[in-house]
């Protein structure tokens, strides 16, 4: 009696995960390539219910202030997709960067999903150029 319980469980279980919410992104890394210093870069994907219940983004953490993701407010019915758009703006470092954006729903097997953004900010073309070594001189 106590084997045919937990199968049962089991099945129901299992039955209950088929019938749940889940989530994909169309890209989780993306180069923004080249971006002018103090510009701005915008970026957007698709987030796709692949389950058969109502998916909630409940919010979207980057991991700085200079990266803004925008989710859906609505729930995303079971086979739809919706945007997500995420800006980049540049701040007072020029370089490569590598950030990430940490999505939250009630996705059953990935709750949380990380997306990654990339590229390289422009020199500060209002920059002091460094000046030139003095010469030595030999004598």
């Amino acid at each position: 009696m106590k084997k045919l319980f937990m199968i049962g469980a089991f099945l129901i279980g299992g039955f209950s995960l088929s019938l749940a919410q889940e989530i994909e992104l169309s890209e989780s890394n993306v180069d923004l390539g080249n971006i002018a210093y103090g510009g701005k870069a915008v970026t957007t994907i698709q987030v796709k219910n692949t389950g058969t219940k109502p998916l909630v983004i409940s919010k979207a953490d980057a991991s700085c202030g200079c990266t803004v993701p925008k989710v859906p407010k609505d729930p995303i019915m079971p086979g739809k997709s919706a945007d997500m758009t995420i800006e980049y703006t540049t701040t007072t470092k020029p370089g490569a960067f590598n950030k990430t954006v940490t999505i939250n729903s009630n996705a059953i097997t990935e709750g949380r999903k990380i997306f990654r953004i990339k590229g390289v900010v422009a020199d500060n073309p209002n920059a002091p150029k460094a000046a030139p070594a003095a010469a030595s001189v030999k004598k």
